[in-house]
């Protein structure tokens, strides 16, 4: 349950979107109404099932899409328990525009931020909306469209690293694979004057154990005041992880050369006083950065793949377009705008299983939501996994059909699996593209099968993740 904001608007050149996501602007009224025509009527209803004390904790932690898709039926706002807590969970596009604009009402604070503060720091992707033009400021240079080429080619050249030892009929987690390939594209285009391949397999492992263990201490907070072993091993890898990036920070400083990358352009940064930032700060911004550029896309990757290998008929059109585009031959990014297909197989894997698949507000003072009164201090939350799935938006909803894309099915206000608004990820390009570049490199060359039938439980954490997924390579 996270919003992982590293990702405004730039397309690089070639732009590899050819549906660009929807244009978001605040809306003034306290409940958005459309252009013509009545407000819509909202649902509103209360999850049923709680357990004494717990509420819906246990469905959260253990299984949280089975609880989420159970939801709708209850209405467009619905009370869920969180132990003591009750949030209400919004999936209607209107009142997600709402809450994700109306940024005088609904913060980015409360017991959720609070918890990923203490893995992320005070980054872009966590820090309260007064801070947050200023974060972006400073994030946006890495972001810029003149980089892309240069980023884009770090991306082609890691998935062929990736996939240059796979074997046909050899069996790899594609999952752990995804992560690999995202971890090692934001390791060298955040520090392109290199890391050792030991210190960045660390960093890799610290950030798998914190990502799953900052989403229970958000449904489970008491769980840090009970000694475990899953205690102690989170402590020791949210040591290693500030103090892996604490080192990567110090050497740049050391050395004072600018390498041309995401760390040398935020060492640069000045504000408007003239000061840099501190290495706390730039320690925030580092792991900001990690988490868009690692987990949030590989994500995409292994879901993308999943949903291709359970869908021979997209698989099949797949193949046609790279065959045509690529006779035999690597991705580059140059090959990025005859890849239309390519790019909706990435779209639709982000309409179903969006990273940030629950993004969470707190209001800041008494207003109102759907109608009813809301006092300080409520938690809000953005559903986007459920709005991405509505049924009276999407025809055949849980269906993976990236040919939607084309024929004009999917609703400009119900895909923002990069947020909305001012907080809008800044990264989104970034993320698209070298999701799309991966697809294309794996797709081209292998055949993916998976081992088991039986459908990938995604684990519980803050990003939206497959679990464990076995698959067996056949060479096309």
């Amino acid at each position: 349950m996270s919003e992982p904001n590293p990702h405004p608007d730039p397309h690089p050149d070639p732009a590899p979107n050819p549906h660009p996501a929807p244009n978001s602007h605040p809306h003034p009224h306290p409940d958005p109404k459309p252009r013509h025509g009545r407000a819509p009527s909202f649902r509103h209803g209360q999850a049923p099932g709680a357990w004494p004390l717990l509420g819906h904790l246990p469905y959260l932690a253990t299984r949280p899409l089975a609880f989420l898709d159970s939801l709708p039926g209850h209405g467009d706002v619905v009370r869920v328990r969180m132990g003591t807590r009750t949030a209400h969970v919004v999936s209607h596009p209107a009142l997600v525009r709402r809450v994700l604009t109306d940024r005088g009402s609904f913060d980015r604070s409360g017991a959720l931020y609070e918890k990923v503060r203490a893995l992320l720091g005070n980054g872009l992707a966590t820090c309260p909306n007064a801070e947050h033009r200023d974060q972006r400021r400073v994030l946006q240079p890495a972001f810029h469209p003149s980089l892309m080429g240069r980023y884009a080619a770090v991306m082609t050249a890691e998935a062929q690293a990736l996939t240059a030892p796979w074997r046909s009929g050899a069996v790899v987690d594609v999952t752990e694979e995804a992560f690999r390939l995202t971890t090692a594209v934001a390791v060298r285009t955040l520090f392109s004057a290199g890391i050792t391949p030991r210190a960045a397999e660390e960093l890799r492992e610290a950030l798998e154990v914190l990502l799953r263990g900052v989403y229970t201490r958000v449904v489970a907070p008491a769980v840090d005041r009970v000694p475990s072993p899953s205690r102690r091993r989170y402590q020791r890898a949210l040591a290693r992880w500030r103090t892996g990036v604490a080192a990567i920070v110090a050497s740049y400083r050391a050395t004072g050369v600018d390498h041309g990358d995401a760390l040398s352009l935020l060492l640069a940064v000045r504000d408007e006083h003239g000061r840099s930032l501190s290495d706390a700060e730039l320690g925030d911004q580092v792991a900001t950065l990690v988490l868009a550029g690692a987990e949030t896309t590989s994500s995409v990757v292994a879901w993308a793949l999943r949903l291709l290998a359970d869908r021979p008929e997209a698989t099949a059109r797949l193949h046609e377009e790279l065959d045509e585009v690529l006779p035999g031959r690597p991705v580059s990014p140059d090959d990025l705008p005859r890849l239309p297909y390519t790019g909706d197989v990435v779209r639709e894997a982000l309409r179903l299983y969006p990273p940030a698949w629950a993004v969470t507000r707190t209001t800041t003072r008494e207003t109102e939501l759907a109608g009813r009164p809301l006092p300080p201090g409520s938690t809000v939350i953005c559903c986007l996994y459920l709005l991405q799935r509505r049924q009276d938006l999407f025809p055949d909803a849980a269906r993976f059909d990236p040919g939607r894309w084309t024929a004009g099915e999917v609703p400009r206000d119900a895909w923002l699996p990069f947020g909305l608004g001012a907080t809008k990820c800044v990264g989104d390009v970034f993320g698209t593209v070298e999701a799309t570049l991966a697809i294309a490199a794996i797709a081209s060359r292998w055949r993916l099968t998976p081992v088991s039938p039986r459908p990938p439980r995604p684990v519980p954490r803050i990003v939206l993740s497959p679990g464990p997924q076995p698959m067996r390579l056949a060479e096309r």
